[in-house]
């Protein structure tokens, strides 16, 4: 099982992308599991903190990452989700954490590095 659940929903071209308060990198959304969680369930919680009026369709398990970033040398443990479906509004739930949230392409924005690896396994150029 993955320490993280990241969710990758995709509509019309773009994908779903959040915005960390700390650094102002944009990532998927998603984050860390608590105990006794499993990665769907921890996505879940995950959304519903950050994006409380989005709604999602079937998850579906694309990808569980375990290894080490090439570029940072971070070790990954992801659990990667697509959803068939979101729909909703992008209200921010946790404002201490992420600051904005958006549908955009992925490319010529400043990614986290977990994301940059999802976006270049999912979208290639």
């Amino acid at each position: 099982m993955a320490k993280s659940s990241k969710l990758v929903a995709s509509k019309r071209g773009r994908v779903l992308l959040v915005r960390r308060r700390r650094d102002r990198r944009w990532m998927f959304p998603g984050g860390r599991k608590q105990a006794s969680e499993s990665d769907k369930q921890c996505l879940r919680r995950e959304i519903r903190e950050e994006l409380p009026k989005l709604k999602l369709g079937r998850l579906k398990l694309w990808k569980a990452v375990k290894k080490k970033n090439r570029s940072t040398g971070r070790k990954m443990s992801d659990a990667i989700f697509i959803a068939s479906k979101a729909s909703g509004e992008l209200k921010i739930g946790d404002k201490r954490e992420i600051d904005r949230a958006v549908w955009r392409k992925p490319r010529g924005i400043r990614l986290t590095p977990t994301s940059r690896y999802i976006r270049d396994k999912l979208f290639p150029k």
